[in-house]
């Protein structure tokens, strides 16, 4: 059987990685809680890894290895298309040569951690776009009887109901607008019940 060529980006392996597997992993959060057991909350479906190892040979092997490690240094998110499992939005995550590389053979490891491009609609917001710092005054506003507090950096749900004297599970419930209570930025609204 003639399997596709496996490729990220712009770069097509020469010859199929010798070994590769796919993990499955779950979003999971765990919130301690002061002197009793840990809660832990399932964040929905979590992505794959794909792992592999492969080897260039030949006299351009190194040169080849070269070239796989360009790519690993662009960073960000491309294509990568397997000869087994369907093609994926994925970040190539590590790279790495696992003997001493020689002119003609150059064996290594790699990883890749496949997303389904459900990060699309992220965006990073600049320390400047929040005014002031909350050790010296929380920023809220009033929102009929309740308050909103300005999320700045470094601030968790977690913290952020500790602060209030309002339990986390209670925050969260009166934050239906907030999907990911582990990921707010700076600049999200918090509703303080």
């Amino acid at each position: 059987m003639r399997l596709t060529p496996m490729r990220f980006k712009d770069y097509t392996w020469p010859h199929n990685p010798e070994v590769y597997g796919v993990e499955r992993r779950r979003r999971l959060a765990v919130h301690p809680v002061p002197f009793g057991p840990c809660i832990v909350q399932d964040l929905g479906s979590g992505y794959q890894v794909l792992r592999g190892e492969g080897v260039f040979s030949g006299p351009r092997a190194y040169e080849q290895f070269r070239q796989l490690a360009e790519v690993f240094r662009e960073g960000g998110a491309g294509l990568l298309v397997h000869p087994v499992w369907r093609a994926e939005r994925a970040w190539f995550a590590s790279l790495a040569v696992t003997e001493e590389p020689l002119p003609d053979y150059v064996r290594y490891r790699f990883e890749f951690w496949e997303d389904g491009g459900k990060t699309e609609g992220l965006k990073e917001i600049a320390d400047e776009a929040v005014s002031e710092s909350p050790v010296q005054k929380p920023a809220e506003e009033a929102v009929g009887e309740q308050a909103v507090y300005i999320v700045r950096k470094g601030d968790t749900l977690w913290g952020i109901a500790r602060r209030y004297g309002v339990s986390l599970t209670t925050l969260i419930r009166a934050n239906p607008q907030i999907k990911n209570p582990n990921f707010i930025v700076p600049g999200d609204r918090v509703v303080i019940p």
